[in-house]
């Protein structure tokens, strides 16, 4: 996994929670890293699991919802570390329908070696898309977060639903619909 994640993971978590909480997670978490990242190096996903465990259990958080906060701190990240792949789009949906295509084309050269999820996309008009999450890390509420803050980057907000297709969370079906304004 690499290591931007990690970087904005514990930012979000300082920034939730503050600098004891990160060290307590650190500690907790016997990491090979020992909890040092940088944006550009790989890391154990192994390592992310742990912390995650580890934050879940000091703030009595359940896991998922803070792999949904992380997704909702990633895109605001994302967005002003590479303004310019999101500029290129003029709506939400255009940009989710572009994710499989050009922006994940453009994360494997500045990131290389990067293992990113798959997306299928079953339909799209104007005002919504569907499409299947594929992951082996089964992060689908990390994906949740990442949309929704599209759509309120977009000033617009969208109904989600999801369907968990894989028992294990590595495949699900988002069906998004952009909400009047």
């Amino acid at each position: 996994m690499k290591g931007i994640i990690f970087t904005d993971f514990l930012e979000m978590v300082e920034s939730m929670y503050g600098l004891q909480v990160v060290d307590t997670i650190i500690e907790n978490s016997q990491l090979p890293s020992e909890g040092i990242y940088t944006s550009v190096g790989t890391y154990s996903f192994n390592e992310m699991l742990s912390l995650l465990t580890n934050l879940s259990a000091e703030v009595n958080t359940p896991a998922s919802d803070l792999i949904y906060a992380l997704g909702l701190y990633l895109f605001d990240g994302l967005s002003k570390s590479h303004p310019e792949v999101i500029e290129s789009y003029s709506s939400p949906i255009d940009l989710l329908y572009a994710i499989e295509d050009h922006i994940h084309v453009h994360v494997k050269k500045l990131y290389p070696g990067a293992e990113l999820p798959s997306f299928k996309i079953l339909e799209k008009s104007d005002t919504s898309i569907v499409m299947i999450y594929s992951s082996s890390r089964g992060l689908y509420r990390l994906e949740q977060g990442l949309i929704e803050k599209t759509f309120e980057h977009f000033n617009g907000k969208c109904s989600l639903s999801y369907e968990v297709l894989k028992e294990d969370g590595t495949e699900v079906k988002f069906d998004i619909v952009h909400d009047a304004y």
